[in-house]
């Protein structure tokens, strides 16, 4: 299995060039929620400077969607080997303990017990931290699966219309709310590209349809965040993001799913430079969300967001901003690929097989200790 994995066919081009378009959306989104030029706009919400700001930032969580889909597309009639989810584990926990070290032997952070303990423990909490939670639900893929496997289409129907009234009519109507957990939300996603996939339907091998649906949704997305700006500076607040707020939003949703669909039905030739981009998106997103201090240095220190808000050309600015973080982290990412990630596997490949072995070994005995079945 890990060798044949090793000769894995070449990635699709159309759906990982969503996967950059989908980071740079998320890294958009970090833009703007994770520095201070929310201020700028609540002080003044009227104008088109505004109106940008909010616009812009609006399609992270919808992004987070996009890039769940991809995972369940090609993950449902798959399955996880220990390679790769030690290729994902390996690479979180690469910047996890780079970037940290780096803060504190620069003294831009200070050295504590409770930032030591974060920095070695790859999961610390399951509500916000995508990144380590996503890692969680990788998980329980094998899990999903059998589940996937064992239902019929009628049942998987039934499955995700549940999950979608608890999670998304929860999540979006006014006076209801549900405790977002994302390792089940990614669930629901996972689920949802797997029917996609298994269960394809008359019309929707078309790219042109499902691109109209996404750029009807996005409109609306728009809207409401406009809508919103403007109802929330009477309010004193900023709400824009209410309809948009999470990934299980109906709009978020919806546009996830519309957006996969488009990109999966677009002809777009094999690029090597769109795959090794797309390759390192995860490390994109493992760098530039990496922490607190992080996000400060990036959007208040290197980009301090809140001096390009009143520039005339800040939507260029902001714009150029993100491109160049996309850049900067995958050119730091696809050096990893080649100089860690590359020979680590050729010592694991050289290895595994023995050690499997012995784990397995004493797995059984273990079982048989506790009278445990397979």
């Amino acid at each position: 299995m890990e060798k044949a994995e090793i000769r894995r066919a070449p990635r699709d081009s159309n759906l990982e060039l969503l996967r950059i378009a989908t980071m740079l959306l998320i890294i958009a989104h970090h833009y703007v929620v994770n520095s201070h030029v929310h201020t700028g706009v609540l002080a003044d919400p009227y104008t088109w400077r505004a109106a940008f700001t909010v616009v812009m930032g609006g399609w992270g969580k919808a992004g987070i969607n996009c890039f769940v889909m991809i995972t369940g597309y090609y993950m449902c009639t798959s399955r996880i080997t220990a390679r790769k989810f030690a290729k994902l584990l390996g690479e979180f926990m690469f910047y996890q303990v780079i970037i940290q070290a780096v803060f504190w032997l620069t003294g831009y952070e200070p050295v504590t017990l409770g930032g030591v303990a974060r920095t070695l423990l790859p999961f610390t909490e399951i509500g916000n931290n995508f990144v380590g939670t996503y890692l969680l639900f990788y998980l329980s893929i094998p899990f999903l699966n059998l589940l996937i496997r064992a239902m019929s289409e009628r049942q998987h129907l039934r499955l995700l219309m549940l999950l979608t009234f608890i999670y998304v009519v929860f999540g979006t109507a006014p006076r209801l709310s549900v405790a977002m957990n994302y390792v089940s939300w990614f669930a629901t996603v996972y689920l949802t590209a797997a029917y996609l996939r298994l269960y394809p339907k008359r019309g929707w091998s078309r790219a042109r349809p499902w691109a109209i649906a996404a750029a009807a949704v996005a409109a609306l997305m728009i809207l409401s965040m406009l809508a919103l700006l403007r109802l929330g500076a009477r309010m004193g607040a900023f709400i824009a993001y209410r309809f948009v707020t999470d990934s299980n939003t109906l709009l978020a949703y919806a546009f996830g799913v519309c957006a996969f669909m488009a990109f999966k039905h677009l002809r777009l030739p094999h690029s090597r430079v769109i795959n090794a981009l797309g390759a390192s998106t995860f490390g994109v997103l493992c760098i530039h969300a990496h922490s607190n201090a992080m996000r400060k240095l990036l959007w208040q220190d290197l980009f301090d967001t809140r001096a390009i808000y009143p520039l005339p050309a800040m939507p260029l600015l902001a714009i150029g901003s993100v491109l160049i973080v996309f850049a900067a982290c995958a050119a730091i990412d696809l050096l990893r690929i080649r100089f860690v990630e590359a020979p680590f596997f050729r010592f694991w490949d050289r290895h595994w097989d023995r050690f499997s072995a012995r784990f397995h070994a004493a797995e059984d005995r273990a079982a048989a200790k506790f009278n445990i079945g397979k």
